[in-house]
């Protein structure tokens, strides 16, 4: 009897399930949960909030996968629970492609070690090769230097883009890092251009695939 209910519980369909694996699947996502998120992730300086989302998202999803894989459900509530996760977005332009790879990666850790009745040995190489992964492929000292971007509108429109950035320079006392035109606007004859300069060491930072932008009118 205790083997039939085994087999049942490693199928899904008895609500049987140990507390030992329980525990000891949920010790192994904090443990690969801490590497990511206070080790790999923290190794230059991000979104505030990122380390929050990375967390609620890897544990709501263990919860998730431990609760319904505890009992038999119908297929429709794991078609229901991968629709909630595809409407879950990072809005924030202080959000960058960066922090979309971690948000995945928290995600499948979270997914490997929900299922229970999986062999240790298995759940542990699949976590290390995720974040072995990370760590080889996410290398801080390849990162830009830390920049700021503004957002200006100029009262004119130029012929040739060069005279752009230098007109930029000239206003701001300072010459820009890079210069992109947003908009030209002939009826108002103005340009809306971005311009990035260095950041310094005390104000927010931003990515090039994901910049905070401070909107600044020139007349």
């Amino acid at each position: 009897m205790h083997t039939a209910v085994t087999v049942l519980a490693a199928k899904g369909i008895t609500d049987h399930i140990a507390p030992a694996d329980l525990m000891t699947r949920g010790a192994l996502d904090v443990i690969a949960l801490m590497l990511l998120v206070g080790w790999l992730y923290r190794r230059r300086p991000s979104a505030p909030a990122m380390p929050l989302v990375l967390a609620a998202l890897n544990v709501g999803l263990f919860a998730a996968m431990s609760t319904i894989s505890s009992g038999k459900f119908p297929a429709g509530v794991g078609f229901g629970l991968f629709g909630i996760l595809s409407l879950v977005r990072l809005r924030s332009a202080a959000f960058t492609l960066r922090d979309v790879a971690y948000t995945f990666v928290a995600l499948v850790i979270a997914l490997c070690t929900g299922l229970p009745h999986r062999q240790t040995w298995l759940v542990v190489a699949l976590g290390a090769a995720v974040l072995v992964a990370v760590l080889v492929v996410d290398d801080p000292s390849r990162y830009e230097p830390a920049t700021r971007t503004v957002k200006l509108t100029l009262d004119r429109i130029y012929p040739e883009p060069a005279l752009i950035a230098q007109d930029v320079a000239f206003r701001f006392g300072q010459a820009p890092l890079s210069v992109v035109v947003d908009e030209v606007d002939y009826v108002r004859e103005t340009t809306r251009v971005s311009a990035r300069y260095p950041a310094a060491p005390d104000e927010p930072t931003s990515q090039a695939d994901g910049e905070p932008r401070e909107p600044v009118v020139v007349p």
